[in-house]
């Protein structure tokens, strides 16, 4: 019996633009069959805990267009960052994974977070985790 191969995303930064990017490549290597780890760090955790992990935001050089890129998102109706994340679970396996010491270095509560991850880990139970990952991306 084979495993099914891991794609597993380290996921640093929480623009919108970066999420989005996270939760699509998730959600379409889950439906791909791959077992998809996404590790959130940093300000991933930060943005999680203060529950706006779908609000759309771009990095200061993207200023410019942010206003157009938006309008067209909700035009469109492209789905929140979360719900990408809970269709990714729909169709495959997709799990969220905060690192502690992310929780601990952004000045999270544990609590804040853990209702909307599968688990809390740390460093060395992640980097075991996703030792073996036919793909991984930081992002």
């Amino acid at each position: 019996m084979s495993k099914k191969p891991k794609f597993v995303i380290f996921a640093h930064n929480a623009t919108y633009d970066k999420l989005h990017q996270v939760a699509t490549l998730g959600m379409t290597a889950a439906a791909m069959g791959k077992d998809v780890i996404v590790v959130l760090l940093f300000w991933t955790i930060k943005k999680l805990a203060e529950g706006k992990i779908d609000q759309i935001d771009f990095p200061p050089e993207y200023a410019d267009s942010a206003e157009e890129v938006s309008r067209l998102l909700k035009e469109k109706k492209v789905p929140k960052i979360s719900e990408m994340f809970q269709d990714a679970k729909h169709v495959g396996q997709f799990r969220l994974i905060a690192c502690s010491a992310g929780l601990e270095y952004m000045g999270v509560d544990g609590k804040a977070v853990e209702a909307n991850v599968d688990e809390v880990l740390g460093l060395p139970a992640i980097l075991s985790l996703t030792a073996e990952a036919e793909t991984k991306l930081f992002i």
